[in-house]
């Protein structure tokens, strides 16, 4: 018995120790497997990171062959035609027109003719005209200059270089400089192009003040505050070769300028600007064609002090924001300018009220106004109806001892006034064919002017967003 006993305890003993064996050859199996499984990684890993230095010395040789390429390129002047893509733009504009009276003639009574009957104005001439044409080139210059240049090829078949200027780009504190030849910041319409204008001529009150624009050949400074409604500040100083100024052969700043724009949003559908300019100038014998009390030609010139403030008021409306379908824009601006100097005025051959070749020089001083308010009104899509009012005050000027009103008749006291209607059609936003007629009094008591247009405006290449 006792044998028995422990013959079937060893038997069990053995039983006992095969699972335990079983499992340490499992976990051993594991084991080498997860050892064969690390050590293959490892080797691939070692293979990608030879791979990725490899890949990063070759992109390092190719960059730098690239940029020895280019700056031998660069300095022997030999880049390709791709390595510099200019914005190119080119805007179309031509007019049929019929007026009662005729254009080469025309002045505005009341005040200082500010340019050629051809450049400025109603109409230019009757019967078909090609308008201003200009041509715009734009481009950055590298990350922190951008250029521009326009050029307009104007009715009297004259290439006039508008605006030529750079401007900074990354400035930062919401500064931007520009400086060069460029449409001065002052008002609301002086740094729009003709063909983006509403209608086919300038208000009176650009053509009376400003000689339809006015443009600066200087350095403006503008500054764009960092706040949730729009405030933006500028201030401009150069030359003062455009009409209010006169071209003065002097050393310094002739015209200065400066003007504040505040505007926003209320709700989802409108947004507003208003504004206030200043513009300041010294014109050193600013003169106009003419002829005196007696029929006489006569030549005369202003040398004095003209300063000019502008305010502008913009209203827009779309529905939701959405103005593809439908839109409305309120439009108005009002001038007032006074003058002080000398005013000198003489006849060719013949003595008359301005005495002859030898002239007559008197004090002269001026105070003017003049506004206009327009509204276009866009019914349906690419369909815009828009009314435009005119109206000018010359007031009286003052002469000293010498001179007085009735002998220079262009300066006689009026009130010009004009209404204009037009509708037009956009087939896109790179061509409109406008319907316009207008009635001016600007002439002169008697002399009413009505004006009709039949005008075309095309844009080909590069087309900028327009002004707000």
């Amino acid at each position: 018995m006792k044998h028995a006993s422990i013959g079937m305890l060893a038997a069990l003993g053995a039983l006992a120790s095969f699972p335990a064996s079983a499992a340490d050859a499992d976990l051993q199996s594991l084991r080498d497997e997860i050892a064969q499984m690390r050590k293959s990684y490892e080797q691939r890993i070692e293979s990608l990171e030879k791979r990725l230095v490899q890949a990063e010395s070759t992109s390092t040789q190719a960059k730098a062959a690239a940029d020895k390429v280019a700056t031998q390129t660069a300095r022997a002047g030999e880049g390709k035609a791709n390595a510099f893509n200019p914005e190119i733009g080119l805007n179309l504009q031509g007019a049929l027109t019929k007026t009662t009276r005729d254009p080469a003639t025309w002045t505005m009574q009341g005040f200082v003719p500010p340019g050629e009957p051809d450049e400025i104005g109603p109409p230019r001439r009757r019967g078909f005209t090609a308008q201003e044409t200009e041509l715009t080139v734009s481009a950055n210059v590298d990350p922190n200059f951008r250029g521009y240049l326009n050029l307009a090829l104007t009715p009297g078949n004259a290439v006039e270089l508008e605006e030529a200027y750079f401007q900074t780009l990354g400035l930062g504190a919401g500064l931007t400089v520009k400086g060069g030849r460029f449409l001065s910041g002052i008002g609301y319409q002086n740094e729009i192009h003709p063909h983006a204008w509403d209608f086919a001529d300038a208000p009176l009150a650009y053509t009376a003040f400003v000689g339809n624009k006015l443009t600066t050949e200087g350095v403006q400074v503008k500054w764009l505050a960092p706040t949730e409604t729009f405030l933006e500040l500028g201030l401009e100083g150069g030359r003062d070769n455009s009409f209010p100024g006169g071209a003065r052969n002097k050393s310094g700043t002739g015209i200065g300028a400066a003007f504040a724009h505040v505007g926003g949003d209320v709700g989802a559908s409108n947004s507003w600007r208003a504004g206030l300019s200043y513009i300041a100038t010294r014109p050193g014998g600013r003169s106009y064609e003419g002829v005196d009390g007696t029929g006489l030609a006569t030549t005369v010139s202003f040398a004095g002090d003209s300063r000019t403030a502008v305010a502008d008021f913009v209203w827009k409306w779309a529905p939701n924001g959405n103005a593809k379908e439908r839109n409305f824009k309120l439009q108005g601006e009002y001038f007032r300018r006074t003058e002080d100097g000398s005013l000198r005025c003489s006849e060719r051959d013949t003595s008359g009220a301005c005495g002859g070749a030898a002239g007559i020089t008197d004090r002269y001083r001026s105070a003017q106004s003049g506004y206009y308010l327009q509204g276009v009104y866009q019914f349906m899509p690419r369909w815009r109806v828009g009314y435009r009012h005119d109206r000018l005050d010359s007031g009286t000027p003052s002469f000293g001892p010498t001179l007085v009103v009735a002998d220079l008749p262009q300066l006689a006291p009026f009130k010009p006034t004009r209404n204009t209607v037009m509708v037009d059609f956009a087939s896109s936003e790179f061509a409109r064919l406008r319907f316009q007629v207008a009635r001016d009094t600007s002439r002169g008591a008697g002399r009413t002017d009505n004006q009709v247009w039949l005008q075309y405006v095309m844009s080909l290449g590069a087309h900028g967003a327009h002004k707000f």
